[in-house]
C-alpha cells in the first residue's frame, strides 16, 4: 500500500464552500456555470446536499477509544480514504491540466480517481500519471467498434475498473449552458470573451497550456472540425441510452471489475446485480440530468439495505464535506465519490488545488469519527440515528 501523502490544508479555505467563492472569482463565468450548473431550474443541486445533511450522527463519548483509520477496502485495493474524485467532463475547461493535477493527487493520497470518457485527458495520460489504478468511465459510442477499440485502450492502460454510465439517455437542459453558448454546438460569444478577459491568471494558464481537447476520443475525430461540426460529432458519437444488451457484451469481454454509475432506483440496482455487475454508485448525475427526481441519499439508503451485502454500493452527488461523506457511508453507502468539490478546488488553487481539498475533506471526516468514537468507516451506520 502506498503511503498517502499528509499536508495541512490552507487555512484560508477551510470549507468546500469557501473553494467554490474563490472558484467563482478566479475562472470565467461560462466555465464557472458550467461547473456549478443543473438543469432546469437547479432544485436537484440544492436538494442533493440538504438533504444529505437531514442524516443525524449519535456521538459514543464514553466507550474508551482506541483512534481512527480512514482507510477502506474497495475492489481488493486498500485506500487511504473513503471517497475519491468522480469523473467530470471537459475539466480542462474549468483550470488548464485539472484532470493532470486531480489525477497525481490521487496518486499521492492514495484514493481512486474516473476518468470520463469526455474530459481533456486521454486514457493512456490517466494511466502514467496513476500508475495504473486510474478509473475509467465510458460514455458508450454509437459503433461498436469505438467501443471495443477504446475498451482495449482502457485495458492496455491497466485500467483496473470500468465504470458504465446509464443516467445520461439525453443531454440534460442546462439554460445557462445554453445561453454561455456551451450546447452543442458550442459557440463563443462576446460575452464569453469578456469573462475571459476578465480572469487574466485563467487566460494566461489557458493560453500556456493550449486548448483543451477531447483527449480520450481524437482517435475517432475527424481532423480540423469547426465548432459546428464538432457539435454534429459528438451528438452522433455516442448511443446515449443504456440497456442490459448493451451490458452484457461488456461484461463478457472486460476481464477487471465494472461499475454502473447513475443507479436511481432498486430495479435497476437488481438488473446490475443480475448482469454479474461488481459495483454500483447510486447518483443522479450531480442534479444535471433530472431536475424532478430524488436526491441521491434517498434511494442510496433504500438500495444499500436490500442489496448492500450483493453488490458494492456507492454513491455520488450532493456530497461537498467530510460531515457529508460520513452520513453518507452511515446511510449504507460503501464508498463515496466527488467532482463538483474537487472541481472546486483546483479552479480556486490551481495546482494545489487537489492536495488541499483532500487533506481538508480528510480533517473534516476524521473530527466527525473523532467526535463519534467512530473507529472505521465501516462502523459509521451503527451511529446512524
Amino acid at each position: 500500500m502506498r503511503n498517502a501523502k499528509r499536508i495541512k490544508f490552507d487555512s484560508r479555505y477551510p470549507s468546500i464552500e469557501a473553494l467554490r467563492a474563490k472558484a467563482k472569482k478566479r475562472i470565467p463565468g461560462f466555465a464557472f456555470d458550467y461547473l456549478d450548473g443543473g438543469c432546469n431550474e437547479e432544485v436537484n443541486i440544492k436538494k442533493n446536499t440538504d438533504e444529505i445533511r437531514q442524516v443525524e450522527l449519535k456521538p459514543d463519548y464514553l466507550t474508551k477509544y482506541p483512534g481512527l483509520s480512514l482507510q477502506t477496502e474497495l475492489f481488493g485495493r486498500t485506500y487511504d480514504s473513503p471517497f475519491g474524485i468522480a469523473p467530470v467532463g471537459l475539466q480542462g475547461l474549468m483550470w488548464p491540466k485539472a484532470s493532470e493535477i486531480l489525477a497525481k493527487a490521487s496518486l499521492d493520497y492514495n484514493i481512486p480517481f474516473i476518468l470520463s470518457t469526455v474530459t481533456t485527458m486521454s486514457i493512456e495520460k490517466a494511466s502514467e500519471i496513476t500508475e495504473g489504478r486510474a478509473w475509467f468511465q465510458l460514455y458508450h459510442p454509437t459503433e461498436n467498434e469505438v467501443r471495443n477499440d477504446m475498451l482495449k485502450r482502457a485495458e492496455a492502460a491497466g485500467c483496473e475498473v470500468l465504470v458504465l454510465l446509464c443516467d445520461v439517455p439525453t443531454f440534460g437542459f442546462r439554460a445557462k449552458e445554453i445561453q454561455n453558448g456551451l450546447s452543442m454546438p458550442p459557440k463563443m460569444t462576446l460575452s464569453n470573451f469578456v469573462q475571459i478577459f476578465g480572469r487574466p491568471q485563467w487566460a494566461w494558464e489557458t493560453l500556456l497550456n493550449g486548448q483543451p481537447n477531447f483527449e480520450t476520443l481524437k482517435p475517432y475525430m475527424p481532423k480540423n472540425l469547426n465548432l459546428k461540426h464538432l457539435g454534429l460529432f459528438m451528438d452522433a458519437m455516442f448511443s446515449k441510452r443504456m440497456n442490459e444488451e448493451k451490458i452484457a457484451p461488456i461484461r463478457d469481454s472486460w476481464k477487471g471489475k465494472i461499475v454502473l454509475k447513475g443507479v436511481a432506483t432498486e430495479v435497476d440496482a437488481a438488473k446490475a446485480i443480475k448482469l454479474g455487475l461488481d459495483g454500483i454508485i447510486v447518483s443522479n448525475h450531480g442534479g444535471r440530468q433530472l431536475d424532478a427526481g430524488e436526491s441521491t441519499i434517498k434511494p442510496l439508503t433504500r438500495i444499500a439495505k436490500e442489496y448492500g451485502s450483493d453488490i458494492k454500493v456507492m454513491m455520488d452527488s450532493g456530497i461537498r464535506s467530510g460531515p457529508d461523506v460520513a452520513r453518507s457511508l452511515a446511510s449504507g453507502a460503501q464508498f463515496t465519490f466527488m467532482g463538483r468539490s474537487f472541481m472546486y478546488g483546483v479552479s480556486a488553487l490551481g495546482k494545489k488545488g487537489g492536495d488541499h481539498t483532500i487533506s481538508l475533506l480528510q480533517t473534516q471526516l476524521s473530527q466527525v469519527m473523532e467526535q463519534l468514537g467512530c473507529t472505521q468507516v465501516s462502523d459509521l451506520p451503527k451511529h446512524l440515528i
